[in-house]
């Protein structure tokens, strides 16, 4: 009988695991944790993927070992922000959480050994038996695309994350940039408002003058000086953003940055951004890999009511041994999965309705975006190329009126003090300009994209002939600007 018993017993587990995998077809687990890390790259515009870390129980270093300690350009500090960010991380863990799952919908169940044992008058009884859930072997398939489907879909919120931080690291560098160009100009109209001050006082003791001129410009002074302060403090916190964002929040944010760049959009029109976001952005894709996993959920449905039926092999000793097939299975009389069929359609409705924002979002944030961008850069050409040279030109009037004795000082001090005004508003506007240049990138999917996008198809020769440093580096065409 124990021989009869464990060979039947091996058989039986033979034919059940041969028989799922033949349903099952046996397709691996996608590596899609190395597919998410190419992605994230590409969507970025980073020449290697980004790399998954192991911590320690106590979780990472609070500063990077490798600290900035020089000059820290925008290229540089978005692939630090982006190797090192935990969000990051975290959003590649729950990828490997997902392709565990993946896993585990791929394996049978264990198969269940019952044994009884009785003891009477005679000799001993014994029943044993080995089951199967056939059921759960028949959803494999199912299961594992649902499970692969997921995992795509957290691969691509992965995606998200690290555009989002990539997003921040250029609002908050910006930033730092507009203030850092903008506090010069304050400190030079403070010192033209003091002159002000000092020869309206002059003018007031040789009886020239009014007590209402000084008053006015000593409160001019006092408020631009609080306005300097201000700039300095928001300059001193984008920086400390940024030091968080790359990976140091200990450092003391002293790098120097970038030279201010204005901006280029190429000639590509609206409706071209549009259209590459709503084919690029991974929040799109993480909706359709959820509608897809969801369309695998209606289809185990169906099996809902017979889970747990199961088939096996008895085997029965009562002096004389019997061996022979048990099924076991659910009766679906109060439950046969019509709640489940109903949530599952709710799941799919809301996903479609998600999708169908998700989409009007990403034409809003496109459109508003690049609006902003055109509008930025026409009104700073004027700024540059009209209201600046008539400044200008004011100034040297009033530089030559004064030279001939026809006015005095004031004049040329008001003038000058304008032209400071301007220049201060042409840096605003340029801080407005790359502000909405990082929300077009994000829009779109990432700087890669943007970039592959603005930048027009080079001819076959060129092309052979472009270095690797080249084609890492643009995300979009700058200009400097010239602030003499």
């Amino acid at each position: 009988m124990p021989c009869n018993f464990w060979f039947t017993s091996r058989v039986s587990i033979a034919c059940f695991a041969c028989t799922a995998a033949i349903m099952s077809g046996c397709q691996s687990t996608p590596r899609v944790d190395t597919d998410a890390s190419q992605s994230m790259a590409d969507a970025i515009g980073l020449s290697a993927p980004v790399e998954y870390r192991l911590v320690g129980p106590d979780g990472g270093p609070i500063n990077e070992p490798d600290m900035v300690l020089g000059s820290l350009t925008l290229s540089d500090a978005v692939r630090r922000a982006v190797m090192t960010d935990p969000g990051i991380q975290a959003a590649m863990a729950r990828i490997r959480i997902a392709m565990a799952d993946a896993d585990q919908a791929r394996l049978l169940p264990n198969p269940v050994l019952n044994v009884v044992l009785r003891w009477g008058p005679g000799s001993p009884q014994i029943e044993a038996s080995l089951t199967q859930d056939f059921v759960q072997a028949l959803q494999i398939p199912r299961r594992s695309s649902a499970a692969d489907n997921r995992l795509r879909q957290v691969a691509a919120e992965a995606v998200t994350v690290a555009l989002d931080v990539t997003s921040e690291v250029q609002e908050r560098y910006s930033a730092a940039q507009a203030s850092a160009a903008l506090v010069p100009l304050l400190e030079e109209r403070l010192g033209l408002l003091e002159k002000l001050a000092a020869a309206a006082k002059a003018r007031l003791d040789a009886g020239e003058g009014t007590r209402g001129d000084v008053v006015t410009l000593d409160a001019q002074r006092v408020d631009l000086e609080v306005e300097i302060d201000r700039t300095r403090l928001a300059e001193r916190e984008e920086r400390l953003r940024l030091a968080r964002l790359i990976g140091e929040p200990s450092s003391a944010a002293t790098w120097s940055l970038d030279d201010w760049v204005a901006p280029e959009v190429g000639d590509l029109s609206e409706t071209a951004w549009v259209d590459t976001a709503l084919q690029k952005r991974p929040e799109i894709q993480a909706i359709a890999w959820r509608l897809k996993a969801l369309g695998d959920d209606e289809a185990l449905v169906r099996l809902l009511p017979w889970e747990g039926a199961n088939v096996g092999v008895d085997v029965v000793s009562e002096g004389d041994t019997f061996v022979g097939p048990s099924v076991s299975t659910p009766i679906p009389i109060f439950d046969t999965g019509q709640a489940r069929r109903a949530r599952l359609t709710a799941e799919q409705i809301e996903a479609r309705h998600d999708l169908t924002l998700a989409k009007r979002k990403i034409v809003e944030e496109v459109r508003i975006a690049f609006q902003t961008l055109v509008a930025s850069k026409s009104n700073l050409a004027r700024i540059q190329n009209q209201l600046i040279p008539l400044q200008q030109q004011r100034r040297q009037l009033a530089e030559d009126a004064y030279q001939a004795g026809q006015t005095d000082v004031t004049a040329l001090f008001l003038a000058e003090q304008d032209l400071r005004v301007s220049q201060a508003r042409s840096i605003e506007v340029e801080r407005q300009a790359a502000s909405a240049l990082g929300r077009l990138q994000r829009a779109v999917g990432g700087p890669g994209v943007a970039a592959s996008l603005a930048r027009p198809p080079l001819p076959s020769s060129d092309a052979d002939g472009l270095s690797q440093s080249d084609a890492d580096a643009p995300l979009l065409t700058t200009v400097t600007v010239n602030r003499k």
